[in-house]
Parts: C-alpha cells; sequence; structure tokens
C-alpha cells in the first residue's frame, strides 16, 4: 500500500521538492495541485475533531505526507505499510500485527482503490480502531488507471458509502473534492505537462508555465460546478466514519 495519486507522473514533477511534501503542500505548478490542495485542507479540518493528545495510524502510509498535519494537531503518528522504514509493517497478507495498538483515528489516504481485498482491509481497520475511534478515508470517484503495483476500482458517492456501511462502520460525513468539469481539466494538464516536459532544456519550465494557467482555469471551473453535481461526480471522496457498534 502506499499514498497512490499520481496524477502529475510523480517524478517528472517532483524537482527538489519530496514527495511527502509536495502531497501535503502542493504548488500551483503541480498538475494535482488543485486535487491534493483540497484533500490535505479537508483532512486537516477533520483531524481538528479527534482530542489532542490522542493518536493516529496511517493505514497504507507510502511517503507519510501527512504526517506534520496529525502531529500539528497534537496527536501522535504512526505509519503503517509494507516497508521496512514504516512505523509499524504490514505483512504479506495485508494484515496488521496482532499486538497493534488501538488508535483513536485510522487514517487510509488514496490507499482502497489499490485494495483487492476490501473485507480484509476494513476488519484490520476497525481492529486497530479504539471502540469511539474514527475513521477517515480518502479514495477516487473518478481518475485515469494507476496501478501501484494494483488499481481495482472506483467509486460513486453512494456506491462508497454502500461499500463502507456493509463493513461495519457508520458514515457520518462525506467530502466531494473537485467536480467533472475540473476534473476533466487537469486530466488534459497531465498528459499535455507529460509530453511538455520532455522537451529538452526549456520542457519543465514550459510544463510548470501551463500548469499554473490550467490549475487557475480548473480553479474556476470548479468553483461554477454546482455543488449537487459535484457532490455525485467527484474526483475524490474524503469520508469521516465511526464504528457501527458504537452508536
Amino acid at each position: 500500500m502506499r499514498h497512490s495519486l499520481p496524477l502529475s507522473g510523480e517524478g517528472d514533477v517532483i524537482v527538489h521538492h519530496d514527495d511527502a511534501t509536495r502531497r501535503r503542500a502542493p504548488r500551483i505548478w503541480d498538475t494535482d495541485w488543485l486535487v491534493l490542495r483540497g484533500l490535505s485542507r479537508e483532512l486537516d479540518r477533520m483531524l481538528a475533531n479527534v482530542r489532542v493528545g490522542g493518536e493516529a495510524l496511517d493505514f497504507g502510509c507510502g511517503v507519510m505526507p501527512y504526517r506534520a498535519l496529525v502531529e500539528k494537531r497534537g496527536l501522535d503518528y504512526c505509519g503503517a505499510d509494507f516497508a521496512s522504514d514504516a512505523d509499524v509493517t504490514i505483512g504479506p497478507d495485508g494484515r496488521l500485527p496482532q499486538d497493534i495498538r488501538q488508535a483513536d483515528v485510522v487514517m487510509s489516504m488514496q490507499v482502497l482503490e489499490h485494495v483487492a481485498d476490501l473485507d480484509l482491509y476494513f476488519a484490520e481497520a476497525m481492529r486497530a480502531m479504539k471502540h469511539d475511534g474514527t475513521l477517515i478515508l480518502s479514495t477516487h470517484g473518478s481518475w485515469l488507471y494507476h496501478p501501484h503495483p494494483q488499481d481495482h476500482r472506483r467509486w460513486t458517492r453512494t456506491g462508497l458509502q454502500y461499500d463502507i456501511e456493509q463493513r461495519g462502520f457508520a458514515v457520518h460525513e462525506v467530502v466531494s473534492i473537485v467536480g467533472p468539469l475540473a476534473t476533466t481539466t487537469i486530466i488534459r494538464l497531465t498528459g499535455f505537462a507529460w509530453a511538455v516536459r520532455r522537451v529538452p532544456v526549456v520542457g519543465g519550465v514550459l510544463a510548470n508555465a501551463l500548469a499554473v494557467v490550467m490549475n487557475a482555469r480548473a480553479w474556476v471551473e470548479d468553483k461554477l460546478t454546482p455543488h449537487q453535481v459535484s457532490d455525485y461526480n467527484g474526483c475524490i471522496y474524503l469520508v469521516r466514519c465511526l464504528k457501527a457498534a458504537s452508536l
């Protein structure tokens, strides 16, 4: 597992700006600026509701881009992934250690579309949560295929809520990040920037300038899109859940 939002071609965009920082605080010349900016802001808002001094488990943490947000809110951060440099190592079967310490909040950021066994993943997330804990989860509503190493599905708003609630959670809030009109602009930008960046010498500068212009356009398009359209046609959905049994 890893945080997988490769909207920019990842390695092509990062210049003297590490991936973790880019995801938490994207720049307007990053092709995924509008999406990552919205995701980071909404996650920060949701984390503000977790009690200070609590513990957060980032289940599928990747490069741990949101560690700083968690710690800024006075929470203890723990990243779990298959990689050996994670705070907690996930087993090859997708399970957390048996003695995993239960957290006040479990975060799952851009992981779910890469998970083959949803039942196992949600069961492990629930096992890692306190009885009154919170699950904060984000995944794609609509986006390009991006296997890291696999890419299994996309969701509608209602479909994601159904899949979560069928596995023992109660959905309390669903936030749609970037509506359909802006998403199409960002997808075009992703392709254009990938091609322009291959131009010798000036490719990077031209791609960054193009990203600024098209990101500005996408921002305007998103502001003009009615909420009732964006809510059910989001690029990303960010969901806040509780254990159903704790209600």
